[in-house]
């Protein structure tokens, strides 16, 4: 899981609710974040890899947007592989994480540890959370046919600079001048969780918005291309929009435990004795929604793969695989070559006969083209492997 939390245990003097999810049951936490963290590397994993009976992959010209869904997987997978790293260690070497707690100790390699794990895991989180912000932001330029491959170089410069520039100023303010002497004050740990909530709370609240706005963008666009909102266009709307929706409730499902979790540890740093009964309804509530996190933080990836690419299936294709050469017909082979296998297992020819027929709106098209790596609607059969709904 990913919470700001993770680099305050590297502190000899914690706060007391740090000290109280610190406390709670860490075999189990760890054991639970282990198992999320390895769930989500191998599902995503098994989603990405090419499946037997897709046939030949032709990849078209890139977009932008296929580079980012591909970089957001990578954040996920390789944050969960910070996770199950650092808690590996915390659960089977408690001697080395007991040492965290000393203060003025002079083994300095269980801080290194701790805080070098910490910030791998809040860096590669972060900067998920700056690719999901920059695919909205894509997704309604290239409808506005502002965008295209050469912006993911300004997105690669945005997501990892201001991700590894919030992250490194959050660190420092917590831990300045020393690891010892951090969470001395609010002065220290404030600038560290508003560093780390900040992209966070960004795609809460901005990518509903572009989100909403790209689907009305794509309602003009299909209505321009023939100059009337048919069945087609009007199922390819909806699909769009279910898309966007899935994306967000996947986001916040995943996340907001750490916001409910934050809020309460917060309110419990700000009374005298959090021990107290009247508390104990809400210290209940911080532990419960904190093994919720170690649940659902890593899981994400996979989740967002199955929303990106749907169920892709589990027959993997691997490439040492010896393949049969299939002795089919120079027609059938020639029409496989201008075929493009999508993730679902389906194929689009693009010489289909009525994509040829849509010239008048060829501007129209290649601006869709963008989005759907190079598969184009024409008709009901091919509404599901839309641009826009493929591409996204």
């Amino acid at each position: 899981m990913a919470s700001p939390r993770l680099e305050t245990f590297c502190c000899p003097n914690r706060d007391a609710a740090t000290q109280l999810i610190l406390a709670f049951r860490p075999e189990v936490f760890c054991g639970v974040c282990i198992g999320s963290a390895s769930a989500n590397l191998l599902l995503s994993m098994l989603q990405l890899l090419p499946k037997k009976g897709q046939g030949p992959r032709k990849m078209p010209k890139a977009s932008s947007s296929t580079t980012i869904l591909l970089l957001i997987s990578a954040c996920d997978m390789l944050g969960s592989l910070g996770i199950i790293f650092r808690s590996t260690v915390w659960l089977g070497f408690p001697g080395f994480v007991a040492n965290i707690s000393v203060v003025n100790a002079t083994d300095v390699w269980p801080a290194a540890f701790c805080v070098g794990s910490a910030m791998w895991i809040q860096l590669l989180y972060s900067a998920g959370f700056w690719w999901l912000f920059c695919y909205a932001v894509d997704s309604y330029l290239v409808v506005r046919r502002s965008a295209g491959l050469s912006t993911i170089v300004l997105y690669h410069m945005m997501t990892w600079g201001l991700a590894i520039l919030l992250c490194v100023e959050g660190i420092a303010m917590l831990y300045y001048p020393s690891v010892s002497s951090c969470e001395n004050g609010l002065e220290h740990a404030i600038p560290h969780y508003v560093t780390t909530y900040v992209p966070l709370v960004l795609v809460l609240l901005a990518n509903p918005i572009l989100f909403s706005r790209t689907v009305t963008a794509v309602a003009s666009l299909l209505k321009g291309r023939q100059g009337i909102y048919t069945e087609n266009e009007r199922r390819l709307g909806t699909e769009i929009k279910v898309r966007f929706f899935k994306i967000m409730l996947v986001f916040v499902i995943c996340w907001s435990s750490n916001i409910i979790n934050e809020s309460l540890l917060f309110y419990l740093e700000m009374q005298p004795d959090i021990n107290g009964n009247p508390l104990k309804s809400i210290r209940n509530a911080a532990l419960i929604t904190w093994i919720i996190m170690g649940v659902l933080n890593p899981m994400q990836g996979f989740l967002l793969t199955l929303v990106f690419y749907g169920w892709t299936g589990w027959k993997v294709d691997l490439p040492w695989r010896k393949s049969e050469i299939p002795w089919e017909s120079l027609s059938t082979s020639n029409a496989a070559e201008n075929a493009y296998a999508l993730p679902g297992g389906n194929s689009v020819n693009f010489h289909d006969s009525k994509i040829a027929t849509v010239a008048p709106n060829h501007q129209t098209d290649e601006t869709l083209n963008i989005l759907s790596e190079g598969n184009l609607p024409s008709d009901d059969r091919l509404a599901r492997n839309s641009p826009v709904y493929q591409g996204w």
